[in-house]
């Protein structure tokens, strides 16, 4: 995806210098019948936006203008101005488009709240130019490789610690599955259980801090950074034990492909493991300080980024002394300043969109139509994890979450729902969406990988085997997400501990 879809990444990247993963293959006579769709869609949309109609269905038609530039692969956050802007212009004229361009962009970015957003992603790049990626796997491989599905457990905690610094669940699944699924492949897992562990890898890590999609939702809805942050404390603990405990069930019954395979790894040295123990301190340790400096009030959210941040360009310049830190830093830094810009575009995306859904009265017009159906707080979000599911077989989580958040915000107030637990609920769900068969992007993404010799060992892995591992562990997923509707104190304990609540 393109720079503005994923929150931490270079102008080419996946995620902290991971190359961006080739598209899954589709026939040149689909994709052009698929294009012309789409394109007639997008002329019809717009040619829609002036005709003569209320205002609730020039709303309408742009969101699918939106979805059109979106399905074409537009930025996202100019697949949020151009309809925000032509909607303006069909319901007040000029007048309004000029006057919300000449306030908007410097009042929505210009943000106290909103400058942790370059330290959270400043300190995520250097500790990736630092070389902590490896580092982390291969400590959770020595340290639980002895446990049934030693390895599998050891790659799903790995995720977890790569994507809370990385922020990219796409970047550490591309890199977990060249890492760990020959790892696992060699030792004898089932090739289904080691593409499942690789599949729900990143997951937890979206909602533990430092997490960039909770801060950017933080950003959309308008919630304190801190509170949101920590909101995701627990569901990412919860879905990180919860997905252990599978792996070990599933390794214990179907770990091998063949009775007499070896599953566990050969023992290290305690020694040795220490070794590499050391070698990733700083990513607990960073994560300790946001959230407990975060929560005792020592920091708020910017000064606990400030202080991540810092602690990183020092980790940075101690790992890569003897190898360019310089240039470490700088690569890190010009990384930065791209996807900060990226996602301010994209928030003043989000905010001409709201103001011009407001005008539209579509949003005011979904919370009555809620309302009126009767649907309880239960109902409603049973609703929206089948409507997250579904927008995940085109969109990814980033463009889902500007998609629905601004809309849904009216209808979440009448319902009494937090927007704290909806940000930890809107994250979870969009990334179980896009590993979700028959469409899920990271199931084609873990193909195309597993299709090269040195990563499947020998073994034939099709697309159904992809398919069947990750259906494999969305029940768990499916099962946290509903424990958490029904317990939202999992995620509103912590913020309204550390407010005094």
């Amino acid at each position: 995806m393109s720079v503005d879809l994923d929150p931490i990444q270079g102008p080419d990247s996946r995620g902290p210098g991971i190359t961006q993963p080739p598209p899954p293959a589709i026939s040149s006579r689909r994709s052009w019948v698929v294009f012309t769709i789409t394109m007639g869609l997008l002329v019809l949309s717009t040619i829609g936006m002036f005709l003569p109609l209320v205002p609730e269905a020039i709303g309408g038609m742009a969101i699918v203008m939106m979805l059109c530039l979106i399905f074409l692969r537009v930025p996202v956050a100019m697949a949020l101005l151009i309809p925000a802007m032509l909607g303006m212009f069909a319901l007040r004229g000029g007048a309004l488009v000029e006057s919300t361009m000449t306030t908007l962009p410097y009042g929505e970015v210009a943000s106290w709240s909103l400058s942790v957003v370059p330290m959270f992603i400043l300190m995520g790049l250097l500790l990736w130019r630092a070389g902590l990626t490896e580092s982390i796997y291969d400590a959770a491989r020595l340290f639980l490789g002895r446990l049934p599905g030693g390895l599998a457990v050891g790659t799903n905690l790995a995720g977890a610690g790569l994507a809370a610094v990385s922020g990219s669940t796409v970047g550490t699944t591309y890199a977990l599955a060249r890492i760990g699924i020959p790892e696992m492949l060699k030792a004898g897992y089932d090739k289904r259980l080691a593409i499942g562990s690789v599949v729900v890898a990143g997951l937890p890590g979206q909602l533990i801090p430092p997490s960039i999609l909770l801060v950017i939702y933080a950003g959309i809805a308008e919630v304190p950074v801190g509170p949101q942050l920590l909101a995701g404390v627990g569901p990412g603990i919860l879905v990180a034990v919860m997905f252990t405990i599978m792996l070990m069930i599933f390794a214990s019954r179907w770990a091998t492909a063949e009775p007499d395979a070896v599953v566990v790894t050969e023992p290290r040295p305690m020694l040795s493991r220490w070794r590499t123990l050391a070698g990733i301190w700083p990513v607990p340790v960073l994560i300790a300080v946001i959230v407990f400096g975060m929560f005792s009030g020592v920091f708020t959210a910017t000064e606990a980024g400030a202080v991540a941040a810092l602690l990183s360009l020092v980790v940075a310049i101690i790992w890569r002394r003897n190898t360019g830190p310089l240039r470490a830093i700088a690569d890190a830094a010009t990384g930065a300043v791209s996807s900060v810009g990226a996602i301010f575009f994209m928030l003043v995306g989000v905010a001409a969109l709201s103001r011009m859904f407001t005008l539209t009265g579509i949003s005011d017009g979904f919370a009555e139509v809620v309302q009126s159906m009767n649907l309880n707080r239960v109902t409603f979000l049973l609703l929206m994890m089948a409507v997250y599911i579904l927008l995940g077989t085109f969109m990814e989580p980033l463009a889902m979450m500007v998609l629905t958040i601004p809309i849904l915000i009216p209808t979440l107030e009448v319902l009494d729902i937090s927007l704290l637990w909806y940000g930890v609920f809107a994250v979870f769900m969009a990334e179980i969406a896009v590993v979700t068969p028959p469409v899920g992007i990271l199931a084609f993404i873990i193909h195309s990988i597993t299709r090269e010799p040195e990563v499947n060992q020998g073994h034939s892995i099709t697309l159904n085997d992809v398919f069947a591992a990750t259906l494999w562990f969305l029940p768990m997923a499916l099962v946290v997400t509903v424990v958490l509707i029904f317990f939202p104190e999992i995620a509103t304990w912590l913020p309204g501990m550390a407010s005094g609540g």
